[in-house]
């Protein structure tokens, strides 16, 4: 087993880790960081990849690369779930170059190796008389379906908490029926910017005043502590409560979870998960804050549901409407580029141009995610300078000591195995 070694300098910065305060310039730009958090976070973590709606039929296939990983995610005969490393047994190459579609078998386009969608080499072409295709399967990666959510890992040994998480978010997402819906739209947008800063920036609404389309509908006080809303945001607090009064009553005789559940440090697999109102109409993210597709998802009765907003460590986030259901995954690139994928899903009859305007779909959250991109790479030229030094969290900003605090925790983790693997 080959040992990997990582400098005093990066061990001191995670030791010295002051509580409350962002972390230091580093961790956001040096490349040892960076390779140390694919191999503690991005190696060991569960990972929010795609949906089951990218892979509705057996054969169907989608492809993400998780650091220097190359991962298929796809669909078998049986109509289950799999994930593969996306590398012929035969000599490595690639097996699958696109982004996705769909394929009966997977055809290796350097030698023709075929594999199944089980996995299984099924034809390796002029092979001696001994060659024993078993011997030669897809290297298999772990992969779960949580309420039409599909998430990887990289490790031999998961983190054992994770079926206990599902099985507590599980039922707030069963009711949208996010397994059979249907993709509206994806978009991939690089960010100029560490992926922690990405999940950080996602964490507060500190900054929501950059977003005036999503302020229309959302409410500016989340965050914070009842005694802490400034006098500014009161009669937006006073909507707020009397929206989510309203709400709690449709939730209890619609039978839907809403309760808050967060535990996003002190475990292994970090989550936050809640239904929360929405200003104006209270139905969805558009200008109005009326439904965006006519089309519910599942058998819902009614739009006015708020929004059912998930978080989970370390890579992604969620937002689940009546309407429409919105997915968001980030993964590194490099120490300062990261790729955001969003994804949007509808109810599997809906039709664009019908039921719903792709563009207004769309149009809050693209203008988020470009504005929230502006915000990161400004973040990251920031702390890229000799001159930064960590400042203290703001109250409203505890969700981002809470990840930075699970972060820190991961990598002290990673940093004792490694002592422990020294001769």
């Amino acid at each position: 087993m080959s040992i990997v070694t990582t400098s005093d300098s990066t061990q001191d910065a995670v030791a010295r880790r002051a509580v409350g305060h962002s972390l230091e310039g580093p961790f956001y730009t040096d490349r040892e960081f960076y390779a140390l958090d694919l191999a503690a976070i991005f190696t060991r973590q569960w990972l929010f990849v795609a949906v089951d709606a990218e892979i509705p039929w057996p054969g169907d296939y989608t492809t993400v690369d998780i650091g220097p990983y190359p991962v298929i995610v796809l669909r078998d005969d049986e109509g289950n779930p799999r994930a593969f490393h996306n590398v012929c047994r035969h000599r490595g190459a690639r097996l699958l170059e696109d982004r996705s579609g769909s394929v009966g078998n997977l055809v290796c386009g350097y030698h023709k190796w075929t594999y199944g969608t089980d996995g299984a080499l099924r034809y390796a072409p002029s092979q001696p008389g001994d060659f024993d295709r078993g011997c030669f399967g897809l290297k298999a990666v772990h992969v779960r379906s949580v309420g039409g959510l599909l998430f990887v890992c990289l490790a031999d040994d998961p983190p054992a908490d994770f079926g206990e998480v599902a099985a507590r978010i599980e039922p707030y997402l069963l009711p949208h029926r996010l397994r059979g819906a249907k993709v509206a739209a994806r978009t991939d947008l690089v960010e100029d910017g560490n992926w922690k800063l990405v999940m950080e920036n996602n964490r507060e609404c500190y900054h929501c005043d950059g977003h005036p389309e999503l302020l229309r509908t959302f409410f500016p006080t989340y965050g914070y502590a009842e005694e802490d809303i400034p006098a500014p945001l009161r009669p937006a607090h006073e909507r707020y409560l009397r929206t989510d009064a309203e709400l709690r009553a449709t939730y209890e005789r619609l039978g839907l979870p809403y309760a808050l559940i967060e535990e996003l440090d002190g475990r292994t697999t970090g989550f936050r998960i809640q239904r929360d109102a929405l200003d104006l109409a209270g139905e969805s993210f558009t200008p109005d804050g009326t439904a965006a597709c006519r089309r519910l998802l599942g058998d819902l009765p009614t739009p006015r549901l708020g929004h059912l907003a998930l978080h989970l460590h370390p890579n992604s986030w969620f937002h689940v409407l009546g309407d429409h259901a919105i997915t968001f995954s980030a993964l590194p690139l490099a120490p300062d580029r990261t790729l955001l994928r969003t994804t949007w899903l509808v109810h599997p009859d809906a039709e664009e141009g019908v039921d719903y305007d792709r563009d207004t779909l769309l149009k809050v959250w693209t203008a988020t995610n470009e504005q929230d991109a502006r915000l990161v790479a400004r973040a990251q030229r920031g702390v890229s300078s000799p001159a930064y030094v960590p400042g203290p969290y703001a109250p409203t900003e505890y969700q981002v000591e809470a990840f930075c605090s699970w972060y820190i925790a991961r990598l002290r983790e990673e940093l004792r195995l490694r002592e422990g693997l020294r001769p």
